[in-house]
């Protein structure tokens, strides 16, 4: 009886030692559990500030792309409203003044080219 005794009580201590070991696991992953939450708040926490800041670049482009629509209207108006070119046959004023200003440019014109001629 003695003997049946000491063999209960150590199986007794192997209980508890095992009991002591599973609650020590238990409690290691109860803390790395709460870890893991934390992250997980952390993480929903950034990704909800990076859709934030998502909308607002969205909002912005949507914002930058009606102004340049906007102006391209503009600027269409403005050109339907300055008056268009002539047609080929008629001379052009400034091609006019050119001409005009050949003959007495000549003369500058050969010096010019005799120069670079010469050089």
């Amino acid at each position: 009886m003695l003997t049946e005794l000491e063999s209960l009580s150590q199986n007794i201590g192997k209980l508890i030692a095992i009991s002591q070991r599973h609650n020590e696991a238990r409690a290691a992953l109860e803390e790395q559990l709460a870890h893991s939450r934390a992250e997980v708040e952390t993480t929903r926490a950034e990704l909800a500030q990076l859709r934030a800041e998502r909308d607002a670049l969205q909002a912005e482009r949507d914002t930058l792309s009606a102004k340049i629509d906007d102006a391209q209207v503009r600027l269409n108006a403005i050109l339907e409203k300055l008056p268009r070119a002539r047609a080929s046959s008629e001379p052009d004023n400034q091609l006019d003044l050119l001409e005009s200003a050949q003959p007495a440019g000549d003369e500058a014109e050969s010096d010019v080219s005799r120069h670079g001629e010469n050089a």
